[in-house]
């Protein structure tokens, strides 16, 4: 069993990792010019990151019956029409999560 010291003590090492983490751009390019390659990830790799986890999270779909697909598709919809309308990813997001909740829940129950 972990006792409470250790569980501090993997808390504060996964806390300073991730600052780490999160600084080390910042002071590798502080006062120079952001290389073109690196520019470019940070262009392309948000959507590349969001369509990855729409894949992903719509990989084990099934369509023998209406209520394995439609409330994926539904959500999905909502938080494309929703994005596109307000440009929130947050609004996007939760407005996506509750839509397909009410519909797993209430509509699709299983």
């Amino acid at each position: 069993m972990i006792t409470s010291t250790q569980t501090l003590a993997i808390i504060l090492t996964a806390s300073i990792c991730t600052f780490l983490i999160r600084v080390a751009p910042f002071a590798i390019f502080a006062g120079r010019e952001i290389p073109a390659p690196v520019q470019y990830l940070g262009k392309v790799l948000p959507a590349t990151v969001m369509a990855l986890l729409v894949v992903y999270c719509l990989k084990s779909t099934t369509f023998s019956a209406p209520s394995g697909f439609l409330p994926q598709f539904i959500a999905v919809a909502v938080v494309a029409v929703l994005h596109l309308w307000k440009g929130k990813t947050l609004l996007s997001i939760v407005g996506g999560t509750v839509c397909y909740m009410i519909l797993v829940q209430v509509v699709f129950p299983a």
